[in-house]
């Protein structure tokens, strides 16, 4: 199958009201920076700052809201901003922070299925509570499975990566302390390959990740696992059919934007 019409419809409407909001909404930023507008000029700094806003927009809310159309259109379970309850035991805590710990030092190499299976074997039935790991950015259940997805910067630094790779790890503790037979899977989603045509190897951390499990998914391989089919050109001209339509609207803010002073 591809996507829907009414998903194609719903994601079309979305990048074209996210667009025209910040359009309508969007005021160049008040700090002077005169060496940055005397180097590039305040108009085409401004076109800059514009852009950037509206990445973080994506950042913040776009792609999860992709996301759930998909997945709904796809007939799955899904919720943003899903809060993950549990309790973790102290001797699961301290199992955690050993498997992170000797990740880190690369004495061994990922394996999520085993990760999950030792969290299993040792967690202890818990309260549904909240906790500090507890906002998972996109739940899905597919075919059975839940998986705890985070979307996360096409170019997370190592740090982030290392602290992701933790958060993954507690989010199956938590899900385990209030069922302990469940299917559960965590996982990185990484929007976009930025170094398209070459594959993306930032995460090639020491076998910190399980690529051969697909522990993070970039790009094509994310929107054909959400939609369960492949759609992910279909996504692309849906982003195009939008860009067309709020192109007028853009040209007309950037031309606002030429008539600041430095």
């Amino acid at each position: 199958m591809s996507l829907s019409i009414k998903t194609r419809k719903n994601i079309y409407e979305l990048l074209v009201l996210k667009v025209r909001e910040k359009i309508k909404n969007y005021n160049p930023e008040t700090d002077h920076k005169p060496f940055h507008y005397r180097l590039l000029g305040r108009d085409r700094y401004t076109i800059f700052s514009f852009i950037q806003s509206m990445n973080t927009t994506f950042g913040m809310s776009i792609w999860e809201q992709i996301s759930e159309e998909i997945a709904i259109g796809a007939n799955f379970k899904v919720k943003r901003q899903y809060q993950l309850l549990g309790t973790i035991d102290s001797e699961t805590e301290a199992l955690i922070s050993k498997m992170h710990y000797d990740l880190r030092k690369n004495d061994t190499n990922s394996s999520k299925p085993d990760e999950i299976n030792s969290i299993r074997d040792s967690i202890k039935k818990g309260e549904a509570v909240k906790d500090p790991d507890s906002i998972v950015d996109v739940y899905l259940n597919r075919k059975g499975i839940n998986y705890f997805l985070d979307i996360t910067s096409v170019k997370p630094n190592i740090k982030e990566f290392v602290s992701l790779k933790l958060k993954l790890l507690r989010w199956v503790a938590l899900s385990l302390s209030q069922s302990e037979n469940e299917q559960v899977e965590s996982k990185i989603i990484i929007p976009y390959n930025p170094y398209h045509p070459e594959p993306y190897e930032r995460w090639t951390l020491q076998g910190m990740y399980d690529l051969k499990n697909n522990e993070i998914l970039v790009g094509e391989d994310y929107w054909n696992f959400i939609a369960d089919d492949n759609i992910y050109e279909e996504l692309l001209d849906v982003f195009s059919e939008a860009g067309e339509k709020i192109r007028v609207e853009l040209d007309q803010k950037f031309d606002e934007f030429k008539n600041l002073k430095d």
